[in-house]
């Protein structure tokens, strides 16, 4: 008996202490003609983020089948990151979004969409289809 309930509580203490993200960025991809633009300079940000920052992997969603030319959207949770991390965070993500806009063809490139303050929870996702864990 003694051994069931020292199992239980390291089971409990597991999933109560774990780090769950509740609160997420939404980046959206978007197409005009000819498909949406590269998750690349994004992804790259996040990981150069994590590396200086010395922040274990951030989790993100992917979200696919918005569109007929391939439309998605990526969330990225942010309760790992501190305050200052997270307006750090949000101004680089700005920026390197605000970059990769101003380099594409404007009568065909798809665009990026990045709103800083729109926060999705994670009761927004658990309504949303086609949502996957993001693996690049």
């Amino acid at each position: 008996m003694k051994q069931t309930a020292i199992i239980f509580s390291i089971f409990y203490s597991t999933f109560f202490f774990s780090q769950k993200n509740q609160n997420y960025l939404q980046i959206g991809y978007a197409s005009i003609c000819c498909g949406t633009p590269s998750t690349d300079p994004v992804i790259n940000y996040v990981k150069k983020f994590q590396k200086k920052n010395k922040i274990k992997a951030l989790e993100i969603y992917g979200q696919s089948g918005l569109g007929r030319e391939g439309e998605f959207n990526l969330y990225i949770g942010i309760d790992k990151l501190s305050k200052v991390q997270k307006s750090s965070f949000i101004k680089g993500l700005q920026s390197v979004i605000g970059s990769q806009n101003g380099k594409r063809n404007q009568s065909r490139d798809g665009i990026v969409n990045f709103e800083e303050a729109t926060i999705i929870t994670k009761e927004d996702l658990a309504k949303a289809r086609n949502l996957t864990l993001y693996k690049k």
